[in-house]
């Protein structure tokens, strides 16, 4: 067969098929709508078979630890009688730093039980160490492939750093520079070695967070005699708050407000060359965290099983400058030093929490290991030699890819509101545009499934398409 990158591409649905053990098309009930909840419950494993999975591979049971004082810090800057207490979960306590062992615990543990030999995934994130971690124990071999160059070879100082956790342990990895050779080199890793796809937007993945969101209900009854009020989840891709918003849903807290938050990189294009290395966040940012919120199949497979808008009640951002030293304060205040991906959702819950009443919980639901390339010293030295300015100020006057501005005082960490409603006519619009629909075309069922989409009622969906009409 042609190796070409149109000949392969040409049979990614094949090579999904064997790599995933899924036939995606059972799932298909309208020309839009699929059965969302059959999909995700195909595998048959129960929340307390999870549990079990991700306890005899050391994931999860992760402490939950109140920050106080970062809370009095922030009640110091909020009205009076406001102020809540702020929650971190501490899921750099996993087996290789963070929430992604509980992606990865899933996909291996099914992976060895179909008799794979290995797994391999495309990532720059945390979750290719994740992966190769979990393989280890289940004697699996890894593959990783990851965009970590820019055309002139210069690697961002995060993704390196996770290139050398995963070389650490052991994983062959892959790299390649910015563009949709991707996909082409882990579609190709795929058909080649006949490992299995862990991709992180299976059912799997997701699965295996929702264990997260439970455990956060669990915790908050059991030592505050109650639920939080909310819960800020750092968003990209969305299956971090698509998960979580599951287990809190399973665990009987669907009153917890769900606040998704990404470091904004307004004007920064993810799949340019040039934007590539002026960007100091590699995941976490808007550059993920809205296009995969309007149209989630945008992924490596071919129905993502991360829907965040299903589940968003808010979504903030907050600026480069803000979660640096966020970072800071984290490690002076509270004596822990975590890495960036985590921080981006205290940063938005350190101003959040001032909106809510003393006697409420705020929780943090995620902190990662942090390491060399991570550090904000590194990300800043690195924004430098790219020509971005490093200034204190007011951090609403940062621009992403031309200046970083750390905050010259606390009470000027603002999060900022995104309106979700053009997200939600944006998804719907995608939605029609690549099944090539026009709204006439669209059955009941249809409009039904769109509007579990963007969690609002068919009304809202049918006003939609009569403007789209």
């Amino acid at each position: 067969m042609s190796n070409s990158y149109a000949d392969v591409m040409a049979r990614k649905n094949e090579i999904m098929k064997r790599s995933l053990l899924i036939d995606y098309d059972q799932f298909e009930t309208g020309k839009i709508a699929f059965d969302y909840e059959a999909m995700m419950n195909q595998y048959g494993y129960t929340l307390d078979r999870i549990r079990q999975i991700q306890r005899d591979v050391h994931v999860g049971d992760t402490p939950l630890i109140e920050l106080r004082n970062m809370t009095k810090t922030a009640r110091s800057l909020a009205p009076k009688g406001k102020g809540a207490r702020i929650l971190l979960k501490d899921e750099a306590a996993n087996p290789s730093g963070s929430f992604k062992d509980r992606r990865a615990s899933m996909s291996c543990f099914f992976a060895e039980s179909k008799g794979f030999k290995g797994v391999a995934a495309a990532t720059s994130g945390n979750y290719g160490a994740a992966l190769v971690s979990q393989a280890n124990m289940r004697n699996l071999k890894t593959i990783i492939v990851q965009e970590v160059f820019d055309s002139l070879g210069r690697g961002q100082p995060e993704i390196v750093e996770k290139t050398r956790k995963c070389e650490a342990y052991g994983a062959e990895v892959v790299q390649t520079s910015v563009g949709p050779e991707l996909f082409y080199y882990l579609l190709l890793a795929l058909e080649e070695t006949g490992y299995f796809n862990a991709s992180l937007y299976t059912p799997l993945s997701i699965a295996g967070i929702e264990t997260l969101g439970y455990e956060i209900a669990e915790q908050c009854r059991e030592r505050h005699g109650k639920l939080p009020a909310a819960i800020v989840i750092t968003h990209a891709g969305g299956g971090n708050i698509t998960g979580t918003a599951r287990g809190l849903i399973k665990a009987g807290a669907q009153s917890v407000d769900v606040i998704g938050a990404s470091v904004n990189l307004e004007g920064l294009h993810m799949a340019s060359d040039r934007d590539f290395n002026l960007k100091s966040f590699t995941t976490g940012h808007t550059g993920f965290g809205v296009p995969f919120a309007t149209w989630p199949d945008r992924s490596d497979v071919p129905r993502n099983a991360a829907r965040p808008l299903r589940y968003m009640e808010r979504y903030v951002t907050v600026n480069q400058g803000e979660v640096f030293y966020i970072t800071e304060a984290l490690s002076v205040l509270e004596g822990l030093e975590r890495g960036p991906a985590g921080n981006t959702a205290l940063a938005a819950a350190f101003s959040i929490a001032q909106e809510y009443g003393e006697d409420d919980l705020v929780v943090v639901q995620e902190t990662e290991y942090t390491g060399a390339g991570k550090h904000h010293y590194a990300q800043l030295a690195f924004a430098k030699e790219n020509g971005v300015r490093v200034e204190t100020g007011d951090p609403a006057t940062e621009k992403a890819g031309t200046n970083i501005v750390l905050p010259s005082h606390p009470n000027l960490i603002k999060a900022k509101e995104m309106d979700l409603n053009p997200m939600r006519v944006s998804l719907i619009r995608n939605a029609l545009k690549f099944a090539e629909l026009h709204p006439s075309d669209l059955s009941q069922e249809d409009i039904a499934f769109l509007a579990a989409e963007v969690r609002r009622d068919t009304e809202y969906v049918a006003d939609v398409l009569k403007r789209l009409g």
